[in-house]
C-alpha cells in the first residue's frame, strides 16, 4: 500500500486538491481526498511543493514499431508488400526493451496507443499499452483497439513505386470501400450460416480483423492531414456506419466549423519539426487551441519516433503558448486522450478503482525546466529521480 501526500493534485476529473492525498493498493487507486490515514505498514511519499497528476497518455504513436537506432532492423510499422493488411497485430512487432519504453515513462508517460504505419490503405491493428514491462503480453491495456486506415500522399507514394494500386487518392478511397464491402458481406454470412457450420466460410483473416469495427466495437483509425482527405475519411465512416477517430487533422483549423458538426473525436500533431511533405504545408502549434476553443475535445499526439515520446509535454505546452487553454491541454495528454482511445475506465485521471498510473513533478507540468520526480505504472514506482 502506498500513500501519496500533502500534493497539488490535479485529479483531470474537475477537482484539483491545493494539497492533497492519494491512497493505493493492489495496483489501483483506493481513495482521494484532502486528507487520509492510511494503515500501519504503508509506505509514504510526501509531495509536499510538487505537483501530483494522472500518468500522461499518447494516443498515437508508432513506440517499440521503429526501434531506437536500428534503421531497417528494427523497422517493423510498415508492412509494405500490399496495402490491405488489416490482420496485422502492433503487439506481434512491438519491442518493450527499446529504449524510448525507458525514456518515456521517466518523462511520465505511462500510456499510449501504438501502432502500425500509414504506408498501407488498411494497415493493421493499433494497440492501448503500459509503457513499462518486458512483455507485451503484460502490458496491454486494450487490443485491438483500432484498425488503422491512411489517406492522403503516403499510400500514394509507396504504391505508385511499385506499380500498383493505389496511385491516387480514388485508388485509396476505392481500396477502402471494397474491403469493407467484403468484410460486411463476410460478416453477414457467417451470421446466417452460424447455425450450419458445414456451410460457413473459410475463415479469412483480412475479413475477421474488420468485423470488430462493422460492429462498431473499436474505431477506424484515419491517418490524414489535408482537409479533402479529412473529409473522404469522414464520408467512409458515414456509408459503412463506423466510427472512426481522425489523427493528424493538419488542416484542422481550416475546417474547424465543418469538424464541430460532426462530432468526432480528433488527435492533433505532431506539431513539432519540419514540413517534410505537401500535405503539411498548414502544419502550426495554433491547430489544438483553434479547434479545443470551438469546443471540439481533442488528443495530442506525438507520433513517436517523428517527435519522441518523452516531449508530449512540450507539445501541449507549444499548444498553450500559441492559443490553448492550459487545462484544455493538460486534458489532451491524459482524460481526453483515454478517453477518444477508450480506455477512460482505467486511466486518464486520478479517480477510485482506476489504475493507479501517477506522475509527480516538482513544477509545473507544462514547464520545460520541471521534472518527473516519481512516476508509479499499475501502483508501482517505476522510476525515481534521485
Amino acid at each position: 500500500m502506498i500513500l501519496i501526500k500533502n500534493g497539488k493534485i490535479l485529479t483531470m476529473e474537475g477537482k484539483t486538491y491545493e494539497s492533497g492525498s492519494i491512497l493505493i493498493d493492489n495496483g489501483k487507486i483506493l481513495n482521494v481526498d484532502e486528507h487520509i490515514t492510511a494503515p500501519e505498514g504503508t509506505e509514504i511519499i510526501d509531495a509536499k511543493g510538487m505537483v501530483v497528476m494522472p500518468g500522461i497518455i499518447d494516443a498515437h504513436c508508432h513506440l517499440g514499431m521503429w526501434e531506437d537506432s536500428m534503421g531497417f532492423e528494427g523497422s517493423d510499422g510498415n508492412e509494405m508488400t500490399n496495402p490491405i493488411t488489416p490482420e496485422l497485430r502492433a503487439i506481434d512487432g512491438i519491442n518493450p526493451m527499446d529504449v524510448n519504453f525507458k525514456e518515456a515513462y521517466e518523462a511520465g508517460v505511462t500510456t499510449v496507443m501504438t501502432g502500425p504505419g500509414s504506408a498501407n490503405v488498411i494497415g493493421g491493428q493499433f494497440a492501448v499499452i503500459k509503457t513499462y514491462g518486458k512483455r507485451i503480453d503484460d502490458m496491454i491495456v486494450k487490443a485491438p483497439a483500432a484498425v488503422k486506415i491512411a489517406f492522403g500522399e503516403n499510400p500514394k507514394r509507396v504504391y505508385h513505386s511499385k506499380g500498383k494500386t493505389p496511385e491516387t487518392r480514388m485508388g485509396t478511397a476505392g481500396l477502402l470501400r471494397e474491403t469493407l464491402t467484403k468484410a460486411k458481406n463476410y460478416m453477414e454470412k457467417k451470421k446466417k450460416l452460424q447455425d450450419n457450420p458445414d456451410k460457413m466460410p473459410d475463415v479469412d483473416f483480412k475479413l475477421e480483423a474488420l468485423i470488430p469495427v462493422l460492429n462498431k466495437e473499436i474505431p477506424l483509425k484515419a491517418h490524414a492531414h489535408r482537409a479533402d482527405d479529412i473529409f473522404t475519411a469522414l464520408r467512409i465512416a458515414k456509408e459503412f456506419d463506423v466510427n472512426i477517430t481522425l489523427d493528424h487533422v493538419t488542416e484542422g483549423h481550416l475546417i474547424v466549423e465543418e469538424l464541430k458538426k460532426e462530432n468526432v473525436s480528433l488527435i492533433v500533431g505532431p506539431s513539432f519539426g519540419e514540413r517534410s511533405k505537401i500535405e503539411l504545408k498548414e502544419k502550426t502549434f495554433k491547430t489544438a487551441g483553434v479547434l479545443s476553443n470551438a469546443g471540439i475535445k481533442i488528443a495530442i499526439m506525438t507520433d513517436h519516433p517523428v517527435i519522441p515520446l518523452q516531449h508530449l509535454s512540450m507539445c501541449a505546452a507549444y499548444a498553450v503558448k500559441y492559443g490553448m487553454k492550459e487545462e484544455e491541454a493538460l486534458k489532451a495528454i491524459t482524460i481526453n486522450a483515454a478517453e477518444i482511445i477508450g480506455v477512460s475506465d482505467r486511466v486518464g485521471s486520478i479517480k477510485a478503482n482506476k489504475d493507479a498510473d501517477i506522475v509527480i513533478f516538482d513544477g509545473n507540468p507544462l514547464d520545460l525546466m520541471t521534472k518527473a520526480m516519481y512516476v508509479l505504472i499499475d501502483g508501482k514506482v517505476v522510476y525515481k529521480n534521485e
